[in-house]
């Protein structure tokens, strides 16, 4: 699938990737070396006029560590949600706490989760849950 890129905020992944928070580079570490079932994430990727923070083409699964970054911008990271999904994107927030100190609960979660797309089942996750 050919998804919206905006060439613009190239320079601003790659900002975000030499600067990671402490939950991304973890998670990141967890992603690269294949614990979700062996399937490949991008980090820091453009779509559309957003930056998220881990994608699987193959899965089209998007993965957003959301921390105290996102605190008051329920609105916005809701707009934001809602777009993603809009190009049948599966979109999850991953707590930053979690990944710090449950990180295999959330590699389980993401296991499962993985599973289930595969299996051809909806995925339906939203902010309201």
């Amino acid at each position: 699938m050919q998804l919206p890129y905006n060439k613009s905020l190239q320079s601003r992944a790659r900002e975000l990737r030499k600067n990671s928070t402490l939950s991304e580079v973890l998670l990141w570490n967890a992603l690269k070396q294949k614990r979700a079932l062996g399937f490949d994430f991008d980090r820091q990727k453009v779509i559309g006029n957003y930056i998220v923070d881990f994608y699987s083409p193959r899965l089209n699964l998007v993965l957003e560590i959301d921390g105290s970054s996102h605190d008051g911008k329920y609105e916005y990271d809701l707009e934001r949600h809602k777009y993603l999904e809009s190009f049948g994107l599966t979109v999850v927030h991953i707590n930053d706490k979690d990944v710090k100190y449950k990180m295999n609960d959330v590699l389980n979660m993401l296991e499962t989760l993985i599973i289930n797309i595969q299996n051809g089942e909806e995925i339906k996750m939203s902010l309201d849950d």
